[in-house]
């Protein structure tokens, strides 16, 4: 059980797997007002940077289930770097279906919610390891500005215009779920440069240290290819935020 290789590749040297930065999550954190003592499901959790961070800051317990065994591996890690591996778990495995043993104050799942087969349905799995009264985080992508045209969407790595909504229609949507948004974090253009640029150097240096791999073509490819196709439309149409939901 893993992830696709080129995200392996791309994205190991990523902290935070999502167009946030640091800051941004230790204010997703404070705006939440989270309690010491508070438990957190996260589901694709990555390399741990939320849950870690937030043990360190907040006092929160944590557990993070994510499929890739190299981000589980550096969750654990960065776990015993900022010294909360007694408030953290990180579990190597599927997180579709997955319903935490006690309910905790918090349920997200932050750029990954084909778990749930999209929005709707990752709501309703977070919703069954919930507490009374907790809150529900989704991170979404959603548009900045509408693609003019179905080929612009597929620039911005979507399916189609209908993949995603515009910010107003997707708060919306929450709304026609029955829940409430009680707050709101969103990425700016620094921080998709961060996520998106990040990569690049990190395929070059990989492109450097395995020249004979069978997968160096297609890393050569994306890295030749990404910087303008980025520049060109993801930076320009494409917005990401986290969003803090509370059953009415």
């Amino acid at each position: 059980m893993d992830i696709p290789r080129i995200f392996t590749i791309t994205e190991s040297a990523h902290r935070i797997h999502n167009p946030f930065t640091p800051e941004k999550l230790a204010t997703l954190g404070a705006v939440l007002r989270l309690e010491p003592g508070a438990r957190v499901l996260d589901l694709g959790s990555g390399s741990g940077e939320m849950l870690c961070t937030w043990a360190r800051d907040n006092g929160i317990i944590g557990v993070g289930i994510d499929m890739s065994q190299l981000f589980t591996e550096q969750a654990k890690l960065r776990a015993e770097e900022l010294g909360v591996a007694d408030r953290v778990e990180f579990i190597h495995g599927d997180a579709v279906g997955f319903v935490a043993d006690e309910k905790v104050s918090v349920a997200a799942c932050l750029g990954a919610t084909w778990i749930g087969g999209g929005v709707v349905g990752t709501i309703e799995l977070l919703a069954k390891s919930l507490r009374p009264g907790g809150i529900i985080l989704i991170g979404e992508p959603y548009w900045r500005k509408v693609p003019p045209t179905e080929d612009v969407a597929r620039e911005c790595e979507a399916n189609s215009i209908s993949d995603f909504l515009t910010l107003p229609a997707l708060l919306a949507s929450f709304g026609d779920l029955a829940y409430d948004v009680v707050e709101m974090v969103l990425a700016d253009q620094e921080c998709w440069d961060r996520y998106e640029a990040a990569k690049w150097l990190t395929m070059r240096r990989w492109l450097e240290a395995n020249p004979d791999d069978d997968f160096a073509k297609e890393v050569r490819t994306t890295l030749t290819l990404e910087p303008t196709r980025y520049a060109a439309y993801t930076r320009e149409y494409l917005g990401w935020g986290v969003f803090a939901l509370m059953a009415r």
